[in-house]
């Protein structure tokens, strides 16, 4: 008898969030008007150009934050209404935004540690390994004088033995 209630209870409960949990899995879709196709893909090219400011590692076209479908009107604005060139575009959005906002930044004063740091871990990486190989060689080169002499005279005596 007590488990009629729980059931009925949690069917309703399941139910009640049922909705919520479709609504959390679709996203906003942008309805933006374009001119012409080339226009469109420029735009799509573009927000797939871009970093979203807030999220980690997502461009904008992959980002539902309210700070991307912001910089998507923006971009569409820039591109539709403004005419803007694709570089335009990036130099608007960096200044804005930084050099974070770009996939790709450029080299100068304030990101060369983005470019150098990974070549200069990887010179690191290949000089220790040379190291580490050179002294396994230095180690295992062989035997010296008396210890090959050694060996010989019991290889020798094992020889005479042994037939």
């Amino acid at each position: 008898m007590i488990r009629y209630p729980l059931r009925k209870l949690s069917s309703w409960l399941l139910l009640a969030l049922l909705p919520a949990t479709v609504a959390l899995g679709a996203s906003q879709i942008d309805t933006f008007q374009f001119a012409d196709d080339v226009e469109k893909r420029r735009y799509r090219a573009l927000i797939e150009e871009f970093r979203c400011p807030k999220c980690l590692n997502t461009n904008l076209a992959g980002s539902d934050a309210p700070i991307a479908q912001d910089l998507r009107k923006t971009v569409h604005r820039l591109v539709a209404v403004e005419g803007m060139s694709d570089q335009e575009v990036r130099d608007y959005l960096q200044a804005r935004y930084g050099d974070f906002v770009l996939y790709d930044p450029p080299f100068n004063t304030r990101t060369w540690y983005i470019w150098l740091v990974p070549i200069g871990l990887g010179l690191l990486a290949l000089f220790v390994l040379y190291r580490l190989q050179h002294s396994a060689r230095v180690e295992h080169s062989g035997l010296d004088d008396e210890q090959q002499k050694r060996l010989q005279s019991i290889v020798a005596a094992k020889t005479d033995t042994g037939n």
